[in-house]
């Protein structure tokens, strides 16, 4: 069953995420991240390059050529819409609605902004999680509230 961990009251999701996924990378781990918003993950692969000077993690659009020998991919559109992920081992998700393929994947990172619209969609995505039995861990920043 995949676990999930949601990172809530962020005042930046996209940077937020960026130390999560170098963390997951550094530790063997091959990693998607996910939105449908395409000016989101142009957000996150322009923070990807410029997040750490002096580490590099690679990473590349979930149908480039070198998706499948790239550990990070960036995914705008689910697999049943596009080509196969390559990768199932973490998922993150910057997106405001469920990643329905979510299940695929060990380990689920939820980002959460401290956004009103962010909160109340991450809200709902913890009540699916829930009434279908999966453990969730909470890891909370900047005091806000979740759950």
């Amino acid at each position: 069953m995949t676990e999930i961990h949601f990172y809530t009251g962020l005042p930046d999701k996209v940077s937020y995420a960026c130390n999560l996924v170098s963390k997951a990378v550094q530790r063997g781990k091959r990693v998607v991240v996910y939105s449908r918003n395409a000016e989101l993950l142009k957000r996150f692969d322009q923070a990807l390059w410029s997040s750490e000077p002096l580490s590099f993690v690679p990473h590349v659009m979930q149908n480039d050529a070198l998706a499948s020998v790239t550990p990070v991919l960036l995914a705008a559109t689910a697999p049943e819409q596009a080509e196969p992920l390559a990768h199932h081992e973490v998922l993150g998700n910057l997106d405001q609605e469920l990643p329905k393929f979510f299940s695929r994947f060990d380990y689920l990172m939820e980002l959460v902004e401290q956004d009103e619209q962010d909160s109340l969609a991450a809200r709902e995505r913890w009540k699916f999680y829930k009434q279908r039995g999966y453990s969730i861990e909470h890891h909370q920043k900047s005091g806000a509230q979740h759950g």
